[in-house]
């Protein structure tokens, strides 16, 4: 089934949207069409001030500055022969394709019946028909790449264990999503639980497994509970247990709840977690393909990469292949945070800009301030500056830049962060979630922050700054696991693309971004101030006096440079320094 998705994007023509939704829905059915087509009004496709706005899913066509005499021609020409029209499509291919969110808040989570109604378990069937080796081949065809983090080929970890000799195979769903500000894993596990569960019943099917776990964190309990519900739902029709619709494939699932550590995000720990134990990473090879959960061979999807799986045994693997870009196909799910007007997950194909997905999805920098970055991959990615923006999002491209494409974290920054600032703000996550099994990884790490910290106080020296870059890329080369390996990528970024703004730090004792409070303070213009009192109301410290006739001054002892009266001040009177 096709998905019209129609929005105003000017906010001003709610009364033209509903007549054109009207005036669309009455023409499919005169065509025929209405139990084909779903139209939907939507209160965000990626589009801004373009008129009336109209995406066809799964497409992923964006039509823009819509009238009424624009449905005929949209009806023969996309919805009927999967074209695109000319003149009204968006310029470009900037925009969403949802192919991992393609039911999310379309269809009822906790319904079968809804789910096999747009397509539920027919990417299973078509796995039972195929059997093991075209089911990998399809997969092989697709392109599709991990989308935990490392990006590893799918299919060739299927093909890995599928080779390995064993008495018992396992699959495991990686639902431990730790990053700070991710959450598209949670939304999928939410919003539709059976494309998860389906994904890693095809796995089964490729690999020979007999069981699989679901590994959720503990902090997700409607994804936990909309999981199991899913799980007893299938064992009650006959879609998990033994002879799967009919068939010689038998499988089992059950859930496994994480404790919250983000170290167990890594496959090796993960194991040791589903085992019971303490998650500790555990030296590689070998490799959990050959020797996993229990010693025996095991697949560990993550959750994004599993609900791509039945799409491309629906849809076919050189279909799916053809989105996207060269060694990164199909579409990826970013968590848009931090400094732009409109965050949540977005759903792009790959190859996109960076650029298009902050400016044109994103809608820009909130309250027009200038951008300084992006950060990528979470606490294990780099800090990417604006002049390489217009880089296609890729796993080797990202790489290239420093940074990662990881499980999904896009966090916008603008003049007002600090690249130190940033840095020992993930660091300092890294060196808390660390288990502490390996020195390099336990000690540099611990090493690195406190000459983050000395920096942002204006203590440090310039040797301090060839020290961080030179414990950073030990860490990246002898630590244990991803963590210990990829922790030091925020600072090595940042050491390579802001150098000016770390020797403004330990050189001139300032921080440009106004950011590190031991290194700003704050007086108040007496020309400027009106004595409106704003100031004195919210500092913390009671470091501000004066009243309306003798203006407000900041007593310098007192004040804790938090920058509150700072951000407050409606007439600049307060200037930073």
């Amino acid at each position: 089934m096709k998905r019209v998705l129609i929005q105003d994007t000017n906010g001003k023509l709610k009364k033209e949207t509903r007549e054109f939704l009207v005036s669309l829905n009455s023409q499919l059915r005169d065509r025929g069409l209405s139990s084909e087509v779903q139209t939907l009004m939507a209160a965000d496709i990626g589009v801004y001030n373009r008129g009336i706005a109209l995406k066809v899913l799964p497409e992923g066509f964006t039509y823009v500055n819509l009238e009424q005499k624009h449905i005929p021609e949209i009806i023969e020409k996309t919805l009927l022969k999967g074209e695109q029209v000319a003149g009204i499509a968006r310029e470009g291919s900037v925009g969403q394709m949802r192919i991992v969110l393609r039911n999310c808040g379309v269809i009822d989570p906790e319904s079968l019946e809804d789910y096999i109604a747009h397509d539920g378990y027919q990417g299973l069937a078509r796995a039972l028909e195929l059997g093991p080796e075209k089911v990998v081949e399809e997969m092989k065809k697709s392109g599709l790449r991990g989308r935990g983090g490392a990006g590893f080929p799918t299919w060739m970890k299927w093909n890995i264990t599928r080779g390995v000799q064993g008495n018992e195979k396992y699959i495991i769903c990686n639902g431990d999503e730790g990053d700070p500000g991710a959450y598209m894993d949670r939304s999928v596990l939410e919003g539709d639980p059976h494309s998860v569960i389906e994904g890693m019943m095809i796995g089964a099917i490729a690999i020979g497994a007999t069981k699989g776990f679901f590994y959720i964190r503990a902090e997700y309990p409607l994804a936990v509970e909309r999981i199991q519900k899913g799980i007893d739902i299938c064992y009650s029709r006959g879609l998990l247990g033994k002879n799967i619709l009919g068939s010689s494939f038998s499988f089992d699932i059950e859930i496994r709840l994480g404790a919250g550590a983000f170290v167990c995000g890594e496959e090796t720990a993960l194991i040791a977690s589903v085992e019971g134990l303490r998650g500790y990473p555990r030296p590689r090879p070998p490799f959990p393909s050959v020797k996993g959960l229990w010693g025996n061979p095991t697949v560990i999807n993550n959750v994004e990469t599993l609900a791509n799986v039945s799409y491309i045994l629906c849809k076919g693997g050189e279909a799916f292949g053809k989105i996207g870009v060269e060694g990164s196909t199909g579409t990826k799910v970013f968590a848009l945070t931090g400094k732009v007007r409109n965050s949540g997950l977005v759903e792009v194909p790959m190859g996109i800009s960076l650029r298009d997905i902050v400016f044109e999805i994103g809608g820009g920098v909130l309250d027009n301030r200038a951008i300084k970055a992006i950060q990528t991959g979470g606490p294990s990615g780099g800090v990417i500056p604006e002049q390489f923006f217009d880089t296609p999002v890729g796993y080797e491209s990202l790489q290239k830049l420093g940074s990662i494409m990881g499980s999904g974290g896009m966090i916008v920054l603008d003049e007002n962060d600090c690249a130190v600032d940033i840095s020992k703000f993930y660091l300092g996550f890294c060196v808390d979630e660390s288990c502490g099994k390996c020195a390099p990884c336990r000690v540099g790490g611990t090493q690195m922050l406190a000459i983050l910290k000395k920096i942002s106080h204006g203590k440090a020296e310039e040797e301090d700054l060839a020290r961080l870059s030179q414990i950073a890329q030990a860490m990246q080369k002898a630590s244990l696991c991803g963590l210990g390996q990829t922790a030091p990528n925020p600072v090595l970024s940042t050491l390579k693309y802001f150098m000016s703004e770390y020797r403004a730090h330990v050189i001139d004792h300032k921080c440009p971004a106004g950011k590190c409070s031991s290194l700003v303070s704050y007086r108040i213009t007496r020309e400027k101030c009106t004595g409106c009192g704003m100031c004195a109301r919210v500092c913390p410290a009671d470091a501000i006096s004066g009243s309306r006739q003798d203006k407000y001054t900041i007593d310098a002892v007192k004040c804790i440079s938090c920058g509150q009266c700072f951000d407050v001040c409606k007439f600049t009177a307060v200037s930073r320094q």
